[in-house]
């Protein structure tokens, strides 16, 4: 499964997490494979999007930076995914 991963913070904890960035790489688990990773400049905010099997992997990976961010997480799918819906959605009406 597909997830789109958004994280943000207060300014107090940029310096922490830095530092864990740096020491871990900010990489992800097994079980997770991490497709793309994105920061906004100027903020503690970003964007992530990741694919793995079961979503306890990436539970525990947010839980490990959750003493420093918010997190929202949420399902993905892809166009080609949301076209196949609309598809079957189309003839059925």
């Amino acid at each position: 499964m597909l997830f789109i991963v958004n994280w943000s913070a207060q300014p107090e904890v940029e310096r922490q997490a830095a530092e864990r960035f740096i020491q871990t790489r900010g990489a992800p688990p097994d079980g997770i494979e991490l497709l793309g990773r994105w920061h906004a400049i100027g903020s503690i905010w970003g964007v992530a999007v990741c694919e793995c099997e079961d979503i306890e992997p990436l539970a525990r990976w947010a839980h490990e930076w959750a003493d420093l961010f918010m997190f929202d997480i949420k399902p993905a799918m892809t166009d080609e995914q949301v076209g196949k819906m609309l598809v079957e959605f189309a003839e059925r009406q």
